[in-house]
């Protein structure tokens, strides 16, 4: 079955990222009738991941990228590399079931300890940090909402800790919330280092780059499929994996399950002497919530207001708006802040009906996967999709996949 993905103009603005050194990649020319073991369409965050630990496998992959590695929407992201799932436990636990509700968070849970493991090990410079998380009240949760979503979340041994409103101003210089959640293990990175340096590694173990390369169509078969890029040229692989993240597969087109919105963010002039205690990750039990980290040179960076706005054009007319919104918000909550923007920029976001990500097999093709790591928590759940597909690919079986299943 022939298929591919439908181009969208990911992003718009200056975001923060670009600002940053971060390697250069060797593309490969695509030879005509080229083979491999897993051809991966998209190298953004989640095409990378996969990359390197397949190719750390011993796998032969060939990568694909119609503007070039890290261009796409992985330069729009704001990188909090969090374990907690944008939809609460307690209202997952209901929707889903308590039992895999539970195994998805936990299993978050062990992909941002696998992801800082694996960074570590392989030595990529990406400002990777430890960072704690506050979850502030708001109108998905308010203080008695909050306190027993610690409850749940202690019940299957992720603890957190409550704080009230005399905590948040005295101690973290945080004001106009009545409570947050307080939770350790989380992650802060600079995505387009982080994924730049995974695909880095990946080439070292024998990986290709083919990019820009736009793909024209994938013709599945018994054997494997064929990718057949746009100048007419072929590359036979084993498996295909779609990982080009808000671009969907054709055949995924109009699903239900899937909606596309839009978001913004900024990033201030670096101010550390102004910041909060300890730099820890804010975001609001709220929707649309209001998320805002830190980077290594104490810029901040603020991101939300997410709108149902599936149209590039609209998005990017209503960035001046959403940015002063932006500012307001982040002005009333941390007052100390210099909120003038430095950085602008809006992109596109994917949401889930379960607020979880879909990794593994396309309905009715053959040998071809799809990775939707939509909501908040993208790079974690490309971790998951990562570890998962590798498995996969290795004749092995990974115990959580069928929660993310399409």
């Amino acid at each position: 079955m022939p298929t591919t993905t439908i181009a969208k103009d990911l992003r718009e603005g200056h975001p923060v990222w670009t600002r940053y050194p971060a390697p250069r990649l060797p593309v490969t020319p695509l030879k005509d009738g080229a083979k491999a073991d897993v051809a991966i369409i998209g190298a953004g965050v989640s095409g990378a991941m996969l990359a390197e630990e397949l190719s750390a496998a011993g796998l032969k992959v060939a990568l694909f990228d119609k503007r070039g590695a890290a261009k796409g929407a992985t330069l729009a992201s704001t990188a909090l590399v969090q374990y907690e799932i944008d939809t609460p436990l307690i209202h997952l636990s209901k929707s889903l079931g308590e039992e895999k509700a539970t195994a998805a968070w936990r299993r978050s849970r062990l992909a941002v300890a696998s992801l800082t493991d694996r960074i570590a090990n392989l030595g990529i410079p990406c400002a990777a940090a430890p960072r704690d998380s506050l979850y502030l009240a708001g109108n998905v949760l308010d203080a008695d909402g909050l306190r027993e979503e610690q409850r749940a979340r202690a019940h299957i041994g992720l603890q957190t800790e409550f704080l009230s409103r005399k905590v948040l101003t005295d101690d973290w210089g945080l004001h106009a919330r009545p409570a947050a959640l307080h939770s350790r293990g989380n992650l802060s990175l600079n995505p387009r280092q982080l994924t730049l340096g995974l695909l880095k590694k990946a080439l070292e173990n024998g990986a290709t780059l083919h990019a820009p390369v736009t793909v024209a169509s994938v013709n599945t078969h018994r054997d494997g499929a064929d990718v057949i890029t746009t100048d007419g040229k072929m590359l036979t692989a084993k498996h295909v994996v779609y990982a080009a993240g808000y671009e969907l597969p054709q055949t995924l087109q109009g699903s239900s399950r899937f909606r596309i919105t839009s978001t913004w963010a900024f990033a201030t002039r670096p101010q550390r002497r102004n910041l909060w205690g300890e730099e820890a990750f804010l975001w609001e039990a709220a929707d649309p919530y209001l998320y805002i980290r830190t980077t290594a040179d104490g810029r901040v960076i603020c991101g939300g207001e997410d709108d149902d706005i599936a149209d590039a054009a609209k998005r990017d007319a209503l960035l001046p708006e959403k940015i002063a919104a932006l500012q307001t918000k982040l002005a009333r909550l941390c007052p100390k802040l210099d909120v003038t923007a430095e950085y602008t920029w809006a992109g596109f976001f994917g949401n889930s009906t379960t607020t979880l990500p879909s990794i593994g097999k396309l309905p009715g093709m053959a040998n071809t996967y799809a990775v939707l790591a939509y909501g908040g928590n993208g790079t974690t759940f490309s971790r998951i999709a990562a570890e998962i597909l590798r498995a996969e690919f290795t004749g092995k079986s990974d115990p959580d996949s069928h929660i993310f299943a399409f």
